[in-house]
């Protein structure tokens, strides 16, 4: 029979399996108060070595806690030299509560005291570096790291390979990650979904659908993250058939349940113009988290539904979440969307109760809602009050409220501080053009379309695309390359005079050129989304919506003109320009002409 355990050692024994279970319930207050009890009882700082396995256990209980600080005022209460596994969960500490720069600190230092890297430190390094801001980040550190792994017994270990293939694409090194990737001698979920990730993020859509094709046909088990990233390529290129084919796989295999997955099925929907399912989606799931709540807000800000917004602002809050950056730009949005100025400055305000500092994106919401309901004098004194250099999508905001109130004078001081950002954004040249057409002032427009030119500014192509029967189908104004082409135009001529005997008369105003009115027609008839619709009217079943996505902002005829084609047609569309979501039915848009 073994010898009884000494006291003092079987006392430290059960409050450290005690510290255990509190751990993985992540029950704080209950740990704190046996923390007090360790330091009253003279347990800690630890000296004996049963007592460093209460500090060890101590530091991964605060780590699961998310609080870094008290992890490491565990970490120094162990008795020097720290071993490798205290390292390592303070290093993951830091690295998984938002302190990249603590936790490669904190590896650094591991290193310096002779402590070699393990197949835990390595990952959590990893994490640390992809997580650091490109310009706190030192240029060669993801290649150092890689080449301190190589160098360890754990150069051929997936996990630790995965981690490295993961910080690689994070930091948009997608030629070292591809290339470690071809290396690895093992791969599993982790390194596929970090590659399919990396090239998601870096919106290179058809490579990371293409990579995730070969993970099915290698029958690799994806999870959650993987389906979340393909679903997101998805929502950001509109491929809503294929979205739908992956949510119908996700269900299959239960990771619709994650609320990762959901929060991207969540914008997927809402992006393809279904706003009713991305509700569902919402509503139907099991967990959630901030990322899913900020989604269904941002698809309630998208469609023009500010009060469904607000009402899921206050359920989000009862819910025990807390705001972030992002929940504050989906408000802003929403009130930009309605015009309601005094909601938006409230929402801009509570920031600061939140100690959330606004961003650029932040203020150029104020300034797109100052501007779409015409104060533009106190738009522009908003951004001569921020505390950073105004970015272009600030000034890029006030130059098109100047073009809604056609106020020429302050769009051209828009321009002028946009094109001293640095900027080559053709939009801001065209915008200035068309405010002085718009204003009347077509010398200066002319003027201004020459500046682009002499600038070297290419104008960016209006395209519109239309996804049906698993095809999608692109359109540029006046195109004829479509093998419909004519069967496009002439239902589009035929739609035209039901509208014109209807009452629709064609808005010139925003047709640059100096030209005749008949011409100025003939350009403004043949924009992208009308061939778009065209085509749609053409193969969507009646009773479909037609849904059509595209890349500029829809000009004020197209607008006016699609709500006096769904009355003359009885058809629903549903239009997704740069700004908005904009569904017209029975002459009505969803916007209420406010967009």
């Amino acid at each position: 029979m073994p010898p009884p355990l000494p006291p003092l050692a079987a006392c430290a024994r059960s409050l450290a399996e005690l510290l255990v279970v509190l751990s993985a319930a992540r029950a704080l207050p209950k740990g704190q108060q046996l923390h007090g009890f360790l330091l009253k009882g003279g347990h800690l700082p630890a000296i004996a070595s049963s007592h460093a396995l209460l500090s060890h256990h101590l530091l991964t209980f605060y780590a699961r806690c998310a609080l870094p600080e008290l992890c490491l005022r565990a970490f120094l209460d162990l008795p020097a030299p720290p071993p490798a596994a205290a390292w390592s969960s303070l290093i993951s500490s830091f690295a998984q509560n938002g302190l990249p720069a603590a936790a490669f600190d904190a590896f650094r230092r591991m290193l310096a005291a002779g402590v070699p890297a393990t197949d835990r430190s390595i990952p959590s390094a990893a994490k640390a570096v992809a997580a650091a801001a490109d310009s706190l980040r030192p240029p060669l550190a993801p290649h150092a790291l890689h080449g301190l792994a190589s160098k360890t017994p754990f150069a051929e270990d997936v996990f630790v390979g995965s981690a490295v293939l993961d910080m690689y694409a994070k930091c948009g090194n997608l030629l070292d990650a591809r290339r470690l990737f071809d290396e690895m001698p093992e791969r599993n979920v982790v390194s596929w979904s970090a590659l399919i990730g990396g090239y998601a993020d870096a919106g290179m859509h058809p490579a990371a659908l293409w990579i995730f094709r070969s993970a099915l046909e290698e029958a690799v088990e994806v999870n959650d993250f993987t389906v979340s990233c393909i679903v997101r390529v998805c929502a950001t290129a509109t491929l809503f058939d294929l979205g739908a084919q992956v949510h119908a796989r996700s269900i299959k295999t239960a990771l619709d349940a994650s609320p990762f997955v959901g929060s991207s099925l969540v914008s997927l929907y809402s992006k393809c113009g279904l706003v009713d399912r991305a509700y569902r989606i919402f509503s139907a799931a099991p967990e959630r988290n901030l990322g899913i709540w900020n989604a269904v807000l941002n698809a309630s800000a998208q469609h023009g539904h500010t009060a469904t917004a607000f009402e899921r602002f206050m359920e989000m809050q009862n819910d025990g979440f807390r705001p972030n950056y992002i929940t504050f730009l989906c408000l802003l949005t929403a009130c930009s969307h309605a015009g309601l100025v005094d909601e938006g400055k409230r929402y801009f305000s509570l920031m600061k109760e939140y100690t959330i500092e606004p961003q650029a994106e932040h203020y150029a919401a104020m300034v797109d809602l100052l501007g779409r309901v015409g104060r533009i004098t106190e738009a522009l004194e908003l951004i001569e009050s921020m505390p950073m250099e105004p970015p272009e999508s600030v000034w890029g905001a006030l130059l098109m409220a100047c073009r809604m109130f056609k106020d020429a004078d302050t769009a051209a001081i828009a321009a002028k501080r946009l094109f001293q950002t640095g900027s080559r954004s053709s939009g801001a040249h065209m915008l200035l053009s068309s405010t002085y057409a718009a204003a009347g002032r077509h010398v200066d427009a002319a003027l201004a379309r020459k500046a682009m030119r002499d600038a070297g500014v290419r104008k960016e192509t209006g395209l519109s695309w239309l996804e049906a029967a698993g095809e999608v189908h692109t359109f540029v104004s006046n195109c004829r390359r479509h093998p419909r082409s004519d069967e496009i135009y002439n239902v589009l001529e035929k739609v035209g005079e039901k509208m014109e005997g209807a009452g629709y008369v064609a808005d010139t105003s925003a047709v640059v050129k100096d030209v005749a009115r008949e011409e100025k027609c003939e350009t403004l008839g043949y924009h992208s989304e009308r061939l778009a619709i065209g085509l749609g009217l053409l193969i969507v079943p009646e009773g479909v919506p037609i849904r059509v996505m595209k890349n500029l902002r829809v000009c004020d005829d197209c607008h006016n003109a699609i709500k006096y084609l769904s009355k003359c047609t009885g058809r629903v569309v549903i239009l997704r320009d740069n700004r908005r979501f904009h569904r017209f039915e029975d002459g009505l848009c969803s916007c209420g002409d406010f967009w």
